[in-house]
């Protein structure tokens, strides 16, 4: 079971100390959809929102017991997802709630790590998106000196701890880029997205001037977190490395794998379209020309990619 707490929060009580935005409800909206479903309409998170209407009731109350809510047992996985002020207190960031002051701006992030310490649930994702969200899990909780974040915990963050958080066009800029990595811009070949691969995504999408998303994470596996359409099947993975009695060996290639050629061989035009297949997600390459076409006509051969033997290895390790 995958839980889902999102909050987009654009309007405040204390207007003075928290200035009005814009795009928050609409940044949760435009991720539900890609949370709740896989690309082939399979359930994947069920989602709480809380934006609009709703979303004025955030309290600092109401969002600690949404938050006890979503790391309550029996759920396996539980993704939190914030947007709204970030506001600065000392090495940490505070979650801004509704009902904020400058006394007590609404739940800090240390907070949330303390629930997330006492919960049962195994992985936890945390995505801010709000001014000062990477100065979250660099707080010494227990007063030692061993990890900030507990075992299972990721957190994704908009910003450096030093920076604001910026919107454009009833958007955030880093939600936006966020739901184009969840719709597949994060993806591997067999279309699964983790939160690293989130960052990895992110990162690329913002330059040396920008906001920079920060990513701290104290897990030993990654979880899927949604998947889109995949690039190239297991079944053609575990086929492709069928083909490649080593890793690093190179399949020669003739006339008979080209089907436009003579003689026909139904089995070798078979593997080669398999293999133009993982040519075009960069898995396997021709030896000595620049498409597996002429390799083929010209008696050469393909090898595959260091990605390629990346897949090849896990196939030999029966993990595909």
């Amino acid at each position: 079971m995958k839980r889902a707490l999102l909050v987009g929060i654009d309007d405040y009580d204390n207007r003075r100390l928290f200035g009005e935005l814009t795009g928050c409800g609409n940044d949760v909206h435009a991720l539900a959809p890609l949370l709740r479903r896989n690309y082939d309409e399979e359930l994947n998170f069920e989602c709480k929102l809380r934006t609009g209407a709703d979303g004025r009731g955030v309290t600092r109350d109401r969002l600690l017991r949404d938050l006890t809510e979503l790391l309550a047992p029996a759920a396996t996985v539980a993704l939190l997802y914030f947007a709204g002020h970030g506001y600065p207190q000392g090495d940490d960031v505070v979650l801004a709630t509704v009902d904020g002051s400058a006394r007590t701006p609404g739940v800090a992030l240390n907070e949330v790590l303390t629930l997330v310490e006492n919960s049962p649930v195994h992985e936890v994702i945390i995505i801010l998106d709000c001014c000062f969200s990477g100065a979250g899990g660099q707080v010494p909780r227990l007063g030692g000196n061993g990890a900030f974040l507990h075992a299972g915990v990721s957190i994704l963050a908009a910003t450096r701890g030093d920076q604001t958080a910026l919107e454009t066009e009833g958007r955030g800029v880093f939600s936006a880029c966020l739901a184009d990595a969840l719709d597949g811009g994060a993806a591997d070949v067999l279309g699964q997205i983790t939160v690293a691969g989130l960052y990895a995504y992110l990162s690329e999408m913002f330059g040396a001037w920008d906001q920079r998303p920060t990513f701290k994470a104290n897990v030993d596996r990654l979880h899927e977190l949604r998947r889109t359409r995949p690039d190239i099947s297991r079944s053609q993975l575990r086929r492709l490395a069928r083909l490649f009695p080593e890793p690093t060996h190179h399949l020669a290639l003739d006339h008979s794998y080209e089907r436009t050629q003579q003689p026909s061989d139904p089995a070798h035009e078979a593997d080669f379209e398999l293999l133009q297949q993982a040519r075009a997600v960069r898995l396997v390459e021709p030896v000595g020309e620049k498409h597996l076409y002429y390799a083929a006509l010209n008696n050469k051969a393909a090898r595959l990619t260091p990605v390629g033997r990346h897949y090849w290895a896990l196939v030999q390790k029966e993990m595909l």
